[in-house]
């Protein structure tokens, strides 16, 4: 006895397989799963969790649906199941993934939240970042990817990964020994702010040292912001949108490593050393979007500071701040006020992209959104446009 059910979203289709794929069921399943051949361009995935067992005439279903689909792959394969994939040499010529491990955060100490999750302290060694309902596997692996990509080119950041299942959730879990996000420190230790800011800008022009060169798997930061502002027509006019846009299209083009999501709760502090963790949006291009994207979260946040960032208000602004006199030590003061002015605008992007994130933000966040975005932006477009035409003078070195 099997169950089939196929689900569809704009990009994927998925049908999940349940019982016993033997011989006798092999030729309605093929039948059911007919309409996946013709799915062009779309994603492909057979879920595989509750598949308890799948014989030679299932195993010719799979290759058929791989042959015929672009891009396919197998989720959540049971122990049983893929121990047949990987018997046949199925997971030599397909993409297999085995069923996660499943984890529960209940009870865990929550150290932060964002827009695309929340992330809870397991214990002493390791935390988890517990990724929003809907986030998708191939989301989830991509972090891991740009994790090893950015370590081998000197960000400092763990690579030791494990891909869970938390609910309905993906998570993912990061080794690390004895450490707490800077976040944390700062709270604990308010006294040594200025250090912890020194180490903060330190953390910042080391990643914006790093060159990334050129046919690397590191995306473009750009084509990044592009692609998030566009998904934007879902909330906002096609005036507001090309506003955003025309921000865009004026930051210089650069190959500097970003992290794009550099504030205090992402930096952990281990051994006295700052590392990063949160690679879902590493990319390369101007330190500008780095920077702007770490002065909407820690200047301009929408939502609660203490939950999202970790600590109140006033310390995120502080902290910012000095940072930023840091990043740019040794120039002049009105060169440094510039600098902050551009940062300003080009946060605007930021702080409206971060919708993108999701699919299941609360209504009353992105009306709190619309409803900012008149002051923080239709209200300054006169400003934001002159201020714009001066970001081709932030040469780099």
């Amino acid at each position: 006895m099997i169950q089939t059910s196929i689900t569809e979203t704009a990009d994927t289709i998925t049908a999940t397989l349940a019982g016993r794929l033997d011989t006798l069921a092999a030729p309605d399943v093929k039948a059911q799963l007919e309409p996946l051949l013709n799915a062009t361009g779309k994603q492909v995935v057979v879920n595989c969790r509750n598949l308890s067992y799948i014989s030679s005439s299932g195993l010719r279903i799979f290759l058929t649906l791989s042959k015929a689909c672009r891009r396919f792959r197998i989720d959540d394969a049971s122990p049983e199941v893929y121990s047949v994939l990987e018997t046949t040499g199925f997971t030599k010529i397909m993409t297999v993934n085995k069923a996660l491990r499943q984890l529960s955060v209940a009870g865990l100490e929550v150290i932060g939240a964002g827009g695309v999750g929340m992330v809870y302290r397991i214990d002493e060694d390791t935390i988890i970042k517990v990724f929003r309902e809907g986030t998708s596997l191939d989301d989830v692996q991509h972090e891991i990817a740009m994790a090893k990509v950015t370590f081998v080119l000197g960000m400092p950041t763990p690579i030791s990964f494990d891909i869970v299942q938390v609910d309905n959730c993906y998570g993912l879990v990061y080794e690390l020994l004895r450490a707490r996000t800077l976040s944390d420190c700062i709270k604990a230790e308010p006294e040594r702010m200025d250090e912890f800011a020194r180490m903060y800008a330190d953390l910042f022009r080391q990643v914006h040292a790093i060159h990334v060169p050129p046919g690397g798997n590191v995306p473009s930061a750009l084509d990044h912001e592009r692609k998030a502002v566009a998904s934007l027509s879902r909330f906002f006019s096609p005036e507001s949108v090309d506003v955003l846009m025309r921000i865009i299209d004026h930051i210089p083009q650069s190959n500097r490593l970003l992290h794009c999501d550099l504030q205090t709760k992402n930096a952990m502090m281990q051994d006295g050393e700052l590392m990063l963790i949160d690679m879902g949006e590493v990319g390369y291009g101007h330190p500008i979007i780095d920077l702007a994207h770490s002065y909407s979260s820690m200047k301009l946040l929408v939502g609660s500071y203490d939950k999202i960032i970790g600590m109140p208000e006033h310390m995120a602004h502080q902290m910012w701040n000095r940072m930023i006199r840091y990043y740019f030590d040794g120039q002049p003061d009105d060169l440094i006020a510039h600098r902050i002015e551009q940062i300003d605008v080009v946060a605007c992007v930021r702080n409206f992209s971060w919708l993108a994130l999701s699919d299941s933000f609360p209504e009353d966040v992105i009306r709190q959104c619309q409803q900012i975005f008149h002051t923080r932006v239709e209200a300054r477009k006169e400003h934001i446009f002159n201020v714009c035409q001066t970001l081709s003078d932030w040469t780099l070195d």
